[in-house]
């Protein structure tokens, strides 16, 4: 049986988590391995370093996160895994396009740069957040 209060709590502590590893992975890049940083053209070699990891952070955390989800119900089903990881991902996708891409900041994005130039990670990464709370279900059994 579902609990979306629950959901909702590992959900955005995971995506908090696995946003701040990423800005981490850039900052590491640029300060420790001496990459350029962001420009005026640019994200910046420390950043563009870091996309083909993205997907790596996802299907980890949103998998352990998916874990502690899927444990902490009663009678956890494969259908509440799939549910909860399509209602993951959708919330992701909405979300993403306010925080990543209207809402304007230093590492904003325009929707091509997001949607198009950040192709195949983009995808992955979404994927990867669907497919964390089934191999969660997976590690519960």
């Amino acid at each position: 049986m579902q609990n979306f209060g629950l959901s909702m709590l590992w959900f955005w502590i995971c995506y908090i988590l696995v946003t701040l590893v990423g800005i981490a992975h850039t900052v590491f890049n640029i300060y420790v391995l001496h990459m350029k940083p962001m420009d005026g053209r640019s994200m910046g070699e420390g950043y563009e370093k870091t996309k083909p990891w993205h997907p790596l952070y996802n299907i980890i955390l949103f998998t352990a996160f998916g874990f502690l989800y899927m444990n902490g119900l009663d009678n956890p089903t494969m259908k509440d895994a799939f549910i909860t990881g399509a209602a993951w991902a959708g919330i992701c996708i909405v979300f993403d396009v306010f925080g990543w891409v209207i809402i304007k900041h230093p590492w904003s994005l325009t929707f091509k740069e997001f949607y198009i130039d950040y192709q195949p990670w983009i995808t992955l990464i979404y994927l990867a957040i669907w497919l964390g709370p089934i191999l969660g279900f997976v590690f519960v059994r």
